[in-house]
């Protein structure tokens, strides 16, 4: 059997989840759908990060203990999950007993490979990153580069990762099919090119941490500890054949603005403990309200709640996964996002389920008949399936949807030339007609059912199919020609009503 694993990265638990969060978890969460219905074995991890200083300040300002921030954070990332019908596999939490120890295991193996020193170390730190910089990263003089506010001087006595002594290894995975888009790999070969310096593991100024196993008073550094939770959620250090059957097929999902922790620095880790690095990496560009990346610190959240309330569950998913690509940074438009409602789900699908349940109540007694095999549909059908597959296959959710929705437009312009709702009711022309478009509708409720979790389910049932969407196989069940026919078709309310933006704001 065919195995996937694919991750979100982890949150921080400083604050509550925004859609810059809800974004990378929904498009893992539909990778995750495909994979299922392809049949194959898959795993999808979330989660929260929930040590180092940003989090003990945190905890500080809110005037309870980092436990208590963490928990109470980390909730409230579950519930937005849940609300958004993210079907998750495991949620893990770096506070946990079974991550300790992954943590302690792999890093000592490293050390005992020779990849781990101590030594003293100054530098520009910025807490909201959990990053040091050098002096040329810095904007204005002492500025983040990320979050433009000031950094932090520390020093203090650290263990260090020797990074530079895996410049070659980290080449040979770079140029193989690891880092997508190709720009963000070229990304990470820069990086490496330019020469890599040995980096700080290991903090003594702080205790909200996982502790180093061979030194009192030394906690890992946030990024090391934090890297490490997508081996530990598939069984390193605590069950090594659960860990051996995922490993191998591991897909991470990342922003730009961590390309250097998974694309060098964890590959590098990973090496340096023995271990194959993760599978590929699919690197997304930022989402950005009035040209600012979206952040608690910029002051540019929005609440994935917000939006649900006005789009629905589906209409928030399907934007996001139809209007924003891995690779370039994307601006959110509430008008925008109404534009794409109301074009995609309200008129192209939601009219088309409509219009076809209409006119089968009218012409067919409410019966959907068979569809045709020759269908002028049938080879749309098949070339929008086969487009489909190989999007999901390369992460890209936009393509796949558009694959989908051409069919749909298809569909909606072959009703428009042969006018069903004008031919004799009961006749064979009639039924040709409407059980087209009742099988494209059938197929559609599979091919869009990793965005629309909800939506597809409606139209099945609608069109009289039992069981669910999720339920099918492919590529069996994208095979023209399975509506059975003789099965009571629902005219129900309109499935995606059109909004306005006065409607919704």
């Amino acid at each position: 059997m065919t195995r996937f694993y694919v991750t979100t990265p982890i949150y921080y638990v400083n604050d509550v989840p925004h859609i810059g969060h809800a974004y990378p978890t929904i498009t893992a969460d539909a990778v995750a759908r495909w994979h299922r219905l392809l049949g194959d074995e898959t795993m999808f991890l979330t989660g929260t990060d929930e040590h180092g200083l940003k989090i003990q300040r945190a905890a500080e300002e809110n005037g309870v203990t980092p436990q208590e921030q963490a928990d109470k954070t980390s909730q409230r990332f579950r519930d937005a999950w849940e609300q958004l019908d993210i079907a998750n596999d495991q949620f893990i939490r770096t506070t946990e007993k079974r991550h300790h120890v992954a943590v302690q295991e792999l890093l000592s193996r490293a050390k005992a490979n020779g990849f781990i020193e101590k030594g003293s170390y100054a530098g520009h730190y910025c807490v909201a990153c959990e990053a040091y910089y050098i002096d040329d990263d810095l904007i204005d003089g002492n500025n983040c580069p990320i979050h433009e506010r000031p950094v932090d001087w520390l020093e203090e006595d650290n263990y260090f990762f020797k990074l530079s002594a895996l410049e070659s290894e980290l080449t040979e995975w770079l140029n193989s099919d690891t880092v997508f888009p190709e720009g963000k790999r070229n990304e990470a070969l820069g990086i490496v090119k330019l020469g890599l310096d040995d980096v700080s593991i290991s903090r003594t100024s702080i205790d909200w941490g996982i502790p180093v196993p061979w030194d009192d008073g030394h906690v890992f550094y946030v990024w090391y500890d934090a890297l490490i939770n997508y081996a530990t959620a598939v069984g390193f250090g605590n069950d090594e054949a659960e860990f051996g059957k995922w490993w191998e097929q591991s897909h991470h999902i990342i922003g730009k603005d961590i390309l250097r922790f998974h694309c060098v620095y964890w590959p590098a880790m990973l090496i340096a403990a023995g271990l194959k690095p993760p599978k590929q990496v699919h690197v997304s560009g930022f989402l950005l309200l009035g040209g600012k990346k979206l952040s608690k610190t910029g002051l540019t959240q929005i609440a994935p709640a917000d939006l649900v309330e006005d789009f629905g569950v589906d209409g928030f998913r399907y934007h996001f996964l139809r209007d924003v690509s891995f690779g370039p940074d994307s601006e959110f438009s509430y008008e925008g996002m109404v534009s794409r409602y109301n074009s995609d789900l309200a008129n192209t699908l939601g009219n088309l389920l409509s219009r076809v349940a209409t006119v089968v109540t009218k012409k067919c007694d409410g019966i959907g008949p068979k569809p045709n095999p020759d269908s002028p549909l049938r080879p749309i059908a098949e070339q929008s399936y086969r487009d489909a597959a190989v999007a999901w296959d390369q992460f890209q959710s936009p393509v796949a949807l558009e694959a989908v929705w051409n069919l749909l437009r298809e569909t909606n312009a072959y009703l428009e030339r042969n006018e069903p709702w004008k031919m004799e009711a009961g006749s064979t022309e009639v039924a040709t007609v409407l059980g087209d478009a009742l099988e494209v509708l059938r197929l559609a409720a599979i091919l869009a059912s990793p965005a629309l979790t909800r939506g597809s389910t409606a139209i099945w049932q609608t069109i009289g199919l039992s069981g669910s969407p999720e339920e099918q196989q492919l590529p069996a069940a994208a095979e023209w020609g399975q509506y059975p026919g003789g099965l009571a078709v629902a005219k129900n309310a309109p499935l995606f009503p059109r909004l306005k933006v006065e409607d919704a704001s």
